[in-house]
């Protein structure tokens, strides 16, 4: 592999990509959240059939796309791959008009992103900088997100199918590729046809640090609570009075305090209060229910019942509503069936010269909802730095790298089905 033809091609795609505002949105009521993903996953439909990629495809309702490089070798043995990334950034910072640029050659000092507006990324605040000295980063003006969370991942998917079609002498089963909305908003690749996209086990990419993996995410849900009082004058309100704020204080003063975002780390699980909003009449709090252990959640999920009952028999049963709704499941009791794939995965990591890293993911991705359809899906880190942010930043090196990391798979798909 041409390491520096493929740095100028995956250094001119995040560039591009990034420029095209994909930002997804909560709650919109329909999908993708936003029409404005699909004027990147048409341009990624176009670039896939300009390739030379067989079996393009937009879906224009779900605004997923498709593309497939068909085996070059007769073998039944060797299972269709599939890689897939999102096209949508997060509703955290700005997506729009994005001004990407290289910095050459970091020299490990603060960086002045935006001279005019004073604004600085000081390598105290964001010590992984160090990482990186010495190589290429692509940035922002810091008035926006770059957007590498996912396009770093577009961007060596893309060259990485470039690089296949151009080089017959290397050898692979079928490969699928899908591109997907809405990740950042759980969208968690609803709209994914699994039987046109037709890979039998894939991959994610998706997530920063450069050789990182994930085979084990969150067992996770969303409750929404709603409380319903009693308004009447003050000077009046003796028994009367019914006040939803108190409902909702009190119950949130119920949760432990101990398990929350803030206080948790490796494989603890927390209760996590979004939003809370409330008047004497009426309340409603929402709040994500996350823990690895499948027993565990299942407990915590019985808490929250436990907590709304307590408050039901205070105020009246009818004033105390609990909607609990199942989000994703931790894919490890999916991926455990399918040691060969981490196996694979860490060899291709090595091979590309890195040393794999995995931990337990504290969030979920697309990948844990894929798993429970039928398609076993680990996730693949995109190499990205301070995502969802005006300081994010992608060393071009990382994406280099995890494209020789998705050629390495391909081999070792080869190499696991026994072709010589």
């Amino acid at each position: 592999m041409d390491q520096r033809e493929i740095y100028e091609q995956v250094k001119e795609r995040l560039m591009r990509y990034a420029r095209i505002d994909t930002q997804s949105a909560e709650y919109t009521g329909h999908w993708p959240t936003t029409d404005k993903q699909k004027d990147l996953a048409r341009v990624l439909k176009d670039e896939l059939i300009n390739i030379g990629v067989s079996d393009v495809f937009m879906d224009e309702d779900g605004c997923v796309v498709y593309g497939r490089i068909p085996a070059n070798i007769q073998n039944d043995t060797v299972m269709p791959i599939g890689f897939i990334a999102h096209m949508d950034t997060a509703p955290d910072a700005s997506g729009t008009n994005v001004k990407p640029w290289v910095l050459e050659n970091y020299d490990g000092g603060d960086i002045v992103l935006n001279k005019e507006k004073n604004i600085i990324m000081k390598a105290s605040d964001y010590p992984n900088l160090g990482m990186y000295i010495g190589q290429d980063l692509i940035l922002t003006d810091g008035t926006t997100l770059l957007g590498g969370d996912d396009k770093a991942s577009i961007a060596a998917t893309m060259s990485f199918a470039e690089y296949l079609v151009n080089h017959g002498d290397v050898k692979h089963g079928d490969v699928c590729i899908a591109f997907t909305p809405d990740e950042e908003v759980g969208g968690l690749a609803r709209d994914l046809d699994l039987e046109r996209f037709g890979a039998k086990v894939a991959y994610t990419l998706d997530g920063d640090h450069l050789g990182w993996y994930e085979d084990e995410t969150f067992n996770a849900s969303e409750a929404v609570l709603e409380f319903t009082g009693r308004s009447v004058h003050t000077g009046t309100a003796k028994g009367i009075m019914i006040n939803a704020v108190d409902m909702s204080a009190e119950f949130m003063a119920m949760l432990p305090r101990n398990e929350r975002p803030q206080y948790t780390e490796g494989v603890e699980g927390f209760y996590h209060v979004i939003s809370c909003e409330s008047d004497c009449e009426h309340a409603r709090v929402r709040l994500l229910i996350r823990d690895f252990d499948h027993d565990n959640f299942k407990r915590r999920e019985a808490f929250l019942e436990e907590c709304a009952d307590k408050l039901r028999a205070e105020y009246g049963q009818d004033r105390v509503t609990l909607t609990i709704t199942h989000q994703y499941s931790n894919m490890k009791e999916v991926l455990k069936d399918v040691p060969f794939m981490i196996d694979n995965l860490k060899k291709a990591i090595k091979k590309a010269g890195i040393e794999p890293v995995c931990e337990p993911f504290r969030g979920g991705t697309d990948g844990a909802a894929l798993s429970f359809r039928g398609l076993p899906c680990p996730n693949l880190s995109a190499g990205y730095e301070n995502a969802h942010g005006r300081f994010e930043y992608v060393p071009i090196r990382s994406m280099v790298k995890n494209v020789e990391i998705l050629l390495n798979l391909c081999e070792n798909a080869i190499a696991y089905a026994g072709v010589e």
